[in-house]
C-alpha cells in the first residue's frame, strides 16, 4: 500500500519503501500517483520511481521551512552569477563597467569593506567611471549602513521614478516541478534565442554579460516552429540565479515563464543548485505575484545612487 493518491500530487512526502537488505526512506514532493507506482522529485531534482508493493508506509509532511538567507552572501553571489565586462575593486568593493546595457553591469557593487573612508572610495569609484565614459552609478541594499553613508556623501537616486529592485530567493524543490511544456536547455544562445530576448538589435556587449558566468544554460520553449519564450540560468556555489525570462507577444498569460523557470530549476539540480533567486521591480506587480506564488519571498531591495 502506498498511503497516498492523486489528491497529494504536488505535496511534500516521505515513503518508506523495502529495498534488497532492508528499507530506506525517500523524501521528495510527489510527482505522480498510480495504484502500481509512486513517483517522487527530490530536491536535487532526481526522480524516484518507487514500486507500490515496495512501499510500506508514506504520507504526506510539510513543506521544508525556508531558511533564512544570507544577505550579505546573496549580495556577491548576484554579481557573480552575471559578471561584467571589466572589473575592477577599491578594497572589496566591485566597480564593473559593460559599456553602459544594464544597471547591475555598470554600477558600483559596495559589498565588505572599501579599505578606506567611503567618500574616499566613492571619489576612486567616480574616477573609474569617468574613465570608461560612464554616469557613476552605486547599486545599494535599501536601508543598509552604506546606503545612508554614500547618500551622506551627496549621492541621490539615479532613477527616482523607478520603484525598488527585489531580490528573491526560494529553495529549488519549490521551483523545479515538471514544465507544462518542452523547455528546451543549452550551453549558449542562438540566435533564436536571442531574437526573443530583446525587442530590437541585441547590444554587442549582450553575449559577453549573458555568456560570461562559468556555469550557464539557456532555456527556450518552441512552439508554431518559432521561439516563443527563453530565459537563462547561472550556478554559483548552491545558487541558481535565474533572470532573462521574455515570453513572446500573444503568448503571455500561458505559463510559459513559470515553465521555463522549473525548467532552469531542474537543470541545477544535478548541478548542485539548492537555492534559486531572481529580481524583479516592484512596481511588476504580475510578476511578483507569480514569484510569490511559487514560493519565492523577498531577500533584500536595492536601488541606484549616483554622485550627478
Amino acid at each position: 500500500m502506498s498511503g497516498l493518491d492523486t489528491r497529494d500530487i504536488g505535496h511534500r512526502v516521505v515513503v518508506r519503501h523495502r529495498i534488497p537488505g532492508g528499507l530506506t526512506d525517500v523524501i521528495g514532493v510527489l510527482q505522480a500517483w498510480t495504484p502500481e507506482l509512486v513517483t517522487l522529485r527530490h530536491a536535487d531534482s532526481a526522480i524516484h520511481e518507487i514500486p507500490a508493493a515496495d512501499v510500506t508506509a508514506a504520507k504526506t509532511i510539510p513543506e521544508m521551512p525556508l531558511r533564512p538567507v544570507d544577505v550579505d552572501q546573496l549580495f556577491l553571489t548576484t554579481a557573480l552569477g552575471r559578471p561584467a565586462v571589466e572589473t575592477a575593486y577599491v578594497g572589496h568593493w566591485l566597480l564593473r563597467a559593460s559599456s553602459g546595457w544594464t544597471g547591475r553591469g555598470n554600477s558600483l557593487l559596495p559589498a565588505g569593506d572599501p579599505g578606506m573612508p567611503v567618500a574616499d572610495a566613492l571619489q576612486q569609484a567616480i574616477a573609474f567611471y569617468d574613465q570608461h565614459g560612464l554616469r557613476p552609478q552605486a547599486l545599494v541594499r535599501v536601508g543598509s549602513p552604506y546606503d545612508e553613508e554614500i547618500r551622506a556623501c551627496g549621492w541621490v537616486d539615479a532613477r527616482p521614478e523607478q520603484s525598488d529592485v527585489l531580490v528573491m530567493h526560494t529553495t529549488l524543490d519549490h521551483v523545479n516541478g515538471s514544465p507544462e511544456y518542452d523547455v528546451q536547455l543549452a550551453d549558449a544562445p542562438n540566435d533564436a534565442w536571442y531574437g526573443t530576448a530583446f525587442d530590437g538589435p541585441v547590444p554587442d556587449v549582450a553575449p559577453k554579460v549573458l555568456e560570461g558566468a562559468p556555469k550557464t544554460a539557456f532555456a527556450s520553449i518552441v512552439l508554431d516552429d518559432a521561439v516563443v519564450a527563453v530565459g537563462r540560468g547561472s550556478m554559483t556555489g548552491h545558487w541558481l540565479g535565474v533572470d532573462a525570462i521574455r515570453v513572446a507577444d500573444g503568448y503571455r498569460r500561458r505559463r510559459l515563464g513559470t515553465a521555463i523557470l522549473q525548467g532552469l530549476a531542474r537543470w541545477a539540480g544535478p548541478h548542485g543548485g539548492r537555492r534559486t533567486y531572481l529580481e524583479v521591480l516592484v512596481e511588476n506587480t504580475a510578476a511578483m505575484a507569480t514569484y510569490t506564488r511559487l514560493g519565492y519571498r523577498e531577500a533584500y531591495r536595492y536601488r541606484y545612487l549616483t554622485s550627478r
